[in-house]
């Protein structure tokens, strides 16, 4: 893996909260290595998330999202936190700058386990947006019509982020393991390499790389996510180039 300096800058990560975690009724005691304090915070006690530890996974996770994007490997972001609503947002524009998948409104049981499911569902939704486009609904009855338009208003909610994935992700983000637990234990069944977000009440064990930091605040959220898009970015910049210095070798053949 490629080793990488990242502008990682610690005052940022104390102005976007990362370093608030939960309160001591809710921690994972396997998380303690990770954690430097107990603090207070609006009258709560709660953890403090040792900033460093978190600067140094941080670097690793944007190591490995590079060495992916520049070889043109499969990424997805999971992230369906319905509060703040600001999450499933900022996942979504993290996917479109980052130029890779998600999955931001709710995760389907089996959705990677059972690919062939979820593939045929892709293909169904990508069906169903071709005859929208050429206006088949217009020629239908009003009501066979009204039932497409309503199935392909679901897929296109839930799948939408995933309708370009012809394979399963070669690197999954996920952005509170608690609450995408069954997507992150997808990923362990099938061998997916994972990066998480993990606040004071996760399991550090699960992941394979974890990045500790405030998981119930967007901006936090938003902190993080920036600085994995930058990496996965300019690893796409560089497989651009490397593409482009392969077919001027072979036009020079």
């Amino acid at each position: 893996m490629t080793k990488r300096y990242w502008n990682i800058n610690l005052e940022q990560m104390i102005e976007a909260r990362v370093h608030l975690g939960y309160s001591k009724k809710r921690w994972n005691p396997k998380i303690a290595p990770y954690i430097i304090t107990k603090g207070k915070h609006r009258r709560n006690a709660i953890h403090i998330i040792n900033l460093a530890k978190t600067a140094r996974f941080l670097s690793e996770a944007c190591d490995l999202l590079f060495d992916a994007a520049s070889k043109g490997q499969n990424i997805l972001i999971v992230g369906t936190k319905k509060w703040p609503q600001k999450v499933a947002d900022s996942v979504a524009l993290a996917a479109i700058r980052a130029r890779c998948h998600c999955v931001n409104q709710k995760w389907f049981r089996g959705m990677l386990t059972n690919w062939v499911i979820t593939y045929m569902k892709l293909f169904k939704l990508k069906h169903l947006k071709v005859l929208e486009n050429k206006g088949r609904f217009h020629s239908l009855p009003k009501r066979d019509a009204a039932i497409l338009k309503r199935k392909l208003s679901t897929l296109q909610r839930y799948l939408g982020g995933i309708k370009y994935m012809t394979n399963l992700p070669d690197i999954v983000i996920i952005i509170d393991q608690e609450k995408e637990y069954i997507a992150l234990r997808e990923c362990i069944i099938l061998g997916i390499p994972t990066i998480c977000l993990i606040d004071t009440n996760c399991d550090p064990d699960l992941t394979d790389i974890p990045i500790p930091a405030n998981d119930k605040d967007p901006i936090s959220i938003r902190w993080i996510l920036s600085q994995l898009v930058s990496a996965i970015s300019e690893g796409h910049q560089k497989n651009l180039i490397m593409k482009k210095k392969n077919l001027i070798m072979k036009k020079k053949i």
